[in-house]
């Protein structure tokens, strides 16, 4: 296993397609929930604790060899969003095609047949992972820091934010961010017996209430 693999999958510039998604920052924005440094803050860590340990404990069970129709149904079962499910498996679609084109192997082929309009994308990092020869605890890494990150990005864009207050957040994060993926890979080891049932299911309902009205914005910067 080379951990530097880790770097290029978690890398901004991967050519995943994250960089056209806020993470529901915009519409916390235009909502007001997010007004500056302290109030970014307050949004990525309810984001890490719901969306992220959703997603990291999604990416590290894909990992560990779950089924990955049966992933990818928890994932549809735990995003009660329509844009959001569409979100995810558009950022899906196109991590897998930058996942084999950077680590080929035949389970990421297969995937892509049986998923032609996508999986969904933690499911698709959590292969990814694996082809880079990574492990659950990365995969989960990757999963939860790209739920903070990504909202981060984009403020900094949608309020012209110091990018030294966004990352400064990010900082004070990390031990929580820590925190969810010990949880997220200690949820997806038991899954391996017990079934994805067991998988985390925590939710952020102004995070699907604000997808669906991002959804019918005329003009928007991001696409979800």
């Amino acid at each position: 296993m080379s951990r530097a693999a880790l770097l290029v999958l978690a890398d901004g510039r991967f050519p995943a397609g994250g960089h056209a998604h806020s993470g529901g920052a915009e519409a916390a924005v235009k909502a007001g929930r997010i007004t500056g440094g302290a109030s970014l803050e307050s949004f990525c860590r309810g984001r890490l604790h719901t969306a992220g340990l959703v997603s990291a404990s999604l990416a590290a069970a894909a990992v560990l060899g779950l089924d990955i129709r049966e992933l990818d149904a928890a994932a549809d079962a735990r995003t009660p969003s329509p844009a959001l499910r569409v979100a995810a498996r558009k950022l899906g679609r196109q991590l897998l095609r930058a996942a084999r084109a950077t680590w080929p192997s035949d389970e990421l082929d297969a995937v892509a047949r049986q998923f032609p309009k996508g999986a969904h994308q933690p499911v698709v990092l959590g292969l990814a992972a694996r082809a880079a020869g990574l492990e659950a605890v990365d995969a989960a890494y990757c999963a939860a820091y790209e739920s903070v990150s990504g909202p981060a990005s984009a403020t900094v864009r949608l309020l012209s934010l110091d990018p030294f207050d966004a990352t400064g957040a990010l900082a004070r994060l990390a031990p929580e961010l820590d925190r969810v993926v010990d949880q997220a890979v200690e949820a997806a080891r038991r899954a391996v017996d017990e079934g994805v049932d067991v998988l985390p299911a925590a939710s952020g309902p102004l995070l699907e209430i604000g997808a669906e009205a991002h959804a019918a914005w005329a003009v928007r910067l991001f696409a979800s």
